[in-house]
């Protein structure tokens, strides 16, 4: 192989940013290879040149905070929240009144259809209101004249149970309306208008946003068809699973913070108010369902989000600036990692972090008290190691 090739491979090893991991070496300790190299993952840098990159550094320290634990889970949009937009019978759709996308007021007209069972449903109401009618007045007349003493009781007892007979159909006229999807006002409106008209209008059931919407001019819809699908989203579900050994630390109210990918950095705050009953038999976990405000409709149903939840008690833990804390892409993924400060030296340390503690971050692997981090420069750091890593592939030749 010639000197070209075998520098690419070098250089391609070298690629990614070698720094320590597990636990914090003792302070003052010297990252060095078993062989005469110097460490990938230390950078020398003059006091002169610290002060030209405004090097800043401060002492990790440990305090009280909250017990956190993590899990991941999926935003849904809660059922009571959620409409589907129907008709019981076949119809033929003859005006929409809203788009996808829309937002919607409760009552608010979505969409009027065409059925024969409409007009054959209030064709028999106006009937069974006339028949209804009929029968009161002869009920009416055979019981003054009963009274009077001019009547028969046979015929009086027939009069009544006809128009007994008329309410009870009526009764049943009226609600089969309803059944078809009739509110009360529009059976009134149809009472008063006496209109037989084969149409009737779906109106929203619920306030918030059409998320699906298939009805297309003139088509034929029939009782199996979801015309329409409406949601809230100003209020959310998130449901996170949590492994069977840690179910005990779980309680309602607890508060959480959800994070998803799309909003990075970002963070939304909720409450656990349902805790599962089952455990899942192949992963061991149960559901645990936290309420996240979304007044913004950021937040979407089906984003999948990380979640945190702060259990009830605080314990120590070993705190650092968020701005001492780098992230970096590899090819496992994306790492943590800061500059720790020993004597003349930085070394690049890899860590594990907890939950964010106002503008700072819970360390969980990678620190010890005391050790003075980077908090200013980190960056100048990063690109002067990346710059001797470089240097030391050419060397290797």
């Amino acid at each position: 192989m010639n000197r070209k090739g075998h520098f690419l491979i070098v250089l391609l090893a070298f690629s990614g940013v070698q720094c320590g991991r597990d636990e914090a070496p003792p302070v003052g300790e010297k990252h060095v290879h078993s062989g005469s190299s110097p460490a990938t993952n230390v950078v020398q840098l003059p006091a002169a040149a610290q002060e030209l990159a405004g090097i800043e550094v401060q002492q990790a320290k440990s305090r009280e905070c909250k017990s956190v634990l993590k899990a991941m889970g999926k935003m849904l949009a809660p059922p009571p929240q959620t409409a589907i937009v129907a008709h019981a019978f076949p119809a033929r759709v003859a005006r929409i009144h809203v788009k996808i996308g829309d937002r919607v007021e409760k009552d608010q007209p979505l969409v009027t259809l065409e059925s024969y069972e409409v007009g054959t449903a209030k064709t028999d109401f106006y009937k069974a209101i006339a028949d209804c009618e009929l029968a009161k007045v002869t009920f009416d007349r055979e019981k003054r004249l009963l009274e009077t003493g001019i009547g028969v009781k046979k015929n009086f007892l027939a009069a009544e149970g006809q128009y007994k007979i008329a309410e009870a159909n009526r009764e049943a006229a009226h609600k089969k309306l309803h059944v078809l999807g009739f509110t009360e006002e529009q059976v009134q409106e149809v009472i008063d208008t006496h209109q037989i008209s084969p149409t009737i209008t779906l109106y929203a059931p619920i306030a918030g946003k059409v998320i699906s919407h298939v009805a297309v001019l003139g088509d034929l819809v029939d009782e199996s068809t979801e015309i329409l699908t409406i949601i809230d989203p100003t209020m959310l579900w998130v449901d996170a699973e949590i492994y069977e050994k840690d179910i005990a630390k779980i309680r309602i109210g607890q508060d959480v913070k959800v994070r998803v990918p799309a909003y990075p950095g970002e963070e939304f705050p909720g409450k656990v108010i349902y805790i599962g009953d089952v455990v899942a038999e192949a992963t061991r976990t149960i559901t645990v369902r936290a309420e996240v405000a979304n007044d913004d409709c950021r937040l979407k149903p089906g984003m999948f989000a990380d979640v945190d939840i702060f259990l009830n008690g605080n314990r120590k833990m070993l705190v650092v600036p968020a701005a001492a804390i780098l992230e970096e892409s590899h090819k496992e993924g994306h790492r943590k990692i800061v500059f720790v400060k020993e004597k003349d030296h930085f070394v690049c340390r890899e860590i594990e972090t907890g939950a964010p503690e106002g503008d700072c971050r819970q360390i969980t692997k990678g620190l010890k008290a005391g050790e003075e981090v980077v908090v200013s420069g980190n960056h100048q750091l990063m690109s002067k190691l990346k710059e001797e890593i470089l240097h030391q592939a050419h060397d290797m030749h």
